[in-house]
């Protein structure tokens, strides 16, 4: 990989990682002022909230991880891959079916979207990488 494109993915992946980390952590200790902020009703049970939350600031560090090794966490890029296409899609389900709880869920697939184009453009990248050196 050349050193332009590997500094390209990392800050790629170091900017994904900081997008999750504070997004799980907005979500799962602030999330009542936001919500109260945003007009979207505070759910009696926020169990579900922090169970998401939290998972969602733990693929944060998984995007680190990749960050930090960019050539060697091919399998979390996949991880990371299936993360983005889940929110997008079911992000997209609840847009068309009218029952998004609010806008800015879409913006957040929105940006879910770019990064899973440019995640698979770095995994199809690498792989072919990788059948060149191997030929």
């Amino acid at each position: 990989m050349n050193n332009l494109r590997k500094k390209f993915y990392k800050k790629l992946f170091l900017i994904a990682a900081f997008y999750d980390f504070i997004l799980g952590f907005i979500f799962l200790f602030f999330y009542k002022p936001l919500f109260r902020a945003l007009k979207i009703p505070i759910p009696l049970d926020s169990s579900y909230l922090s169970l998401s939350a939290a998972f969602v600031f733990t693929l944060g560090i998984a995007y680190y991880l990749i960050y930090k090794n960019i050539e060697g966490n091919r399998d979390l890029v996949k991880v990371g891959i299936f993360y983005k296409f889940t929110y997008v899609l079911i992000s997209l389900y609840y847009f068309l079916f009218g029952t998004v709880p609010h806008m800015i869920f879409v913006v957040f697939a929105i940006f879910d979207t770019i990064f899973l184009v440019l995640f698979l453009e770095f995994l199809v990248y690498i792989l072919r990488n990788q059948e060149q050196e191997n030929k």
